[in-house]
């Protein structure tokens, strides 16, 4: 189920599971690649387009952590509101397709699960899969992070 409901003004009750939405894109730029790349991941694959064409590539992609990076920023605009209270974790980060100049990625959350916080009422707790795809309908990345949730009513 697609939802195009605005998540940042929404409270633990109002994610359900199975819920899913399309959360926005961003343009892979060349330099800015190899800027974070060379800053904060400088394997020759990322950094140097020679070395990267003898690598299985074939040419210079993107560090993961860039592509995280993005991801990052896409939840923070898109998903995280006033009722994010951070994550307990990642209980999965995969790239199963590179990223290269030029791809646009559009950033896919679905909810796995939900539940309340045994030892704090007031929170819950909900698993989620977040994809980046890219124009060709390939996951470039996943995270299943478990985010936690301001509850509305802590009451109920």
């Amino acid at each position: 189920m697609s939802s195009n409901i605005p998540c940042k003004d929404r409270w633990y009750e109002d994610f359900s599971v199975g819920e899913s939405f399309t959360l926005g894109s961003v343009r892979m730029d060349a330099e800015e690649m190899l800027d974070f790349s060379t800053r904060f991941d400088p394997q020759r694959f990322h950094i140097d387009a020679a070395a990267a064409a003898d690598t299985i590539y074939g040419s210079l992609i993107a560090s993961g952590w860039h592509t995280g990076s993005l991801m990052m920023r896409l939840l923070a605009e898109g998903f995280l509101g006033e009722a994010s209270q951070g994550s307990v974790g990642i209980s999965e980060v995969t790239w199963p397709s590179p990223v290269r100049a030029g791809d646009t990625l559009t950033l896919r959350v679905e909810v796995l699960s939900k539940r309340v916080s045994r030892s704090r009422p007031d929170i819950g707790l909900i698993e989620a899969s977040n994809e980046m795809i890219n124009q060709d309908d390939n996951v470039a990345m996943r995270t299943v992070p478990t985010m936690i949730i301001a509850r509305r009513d802590a009451a109920s």
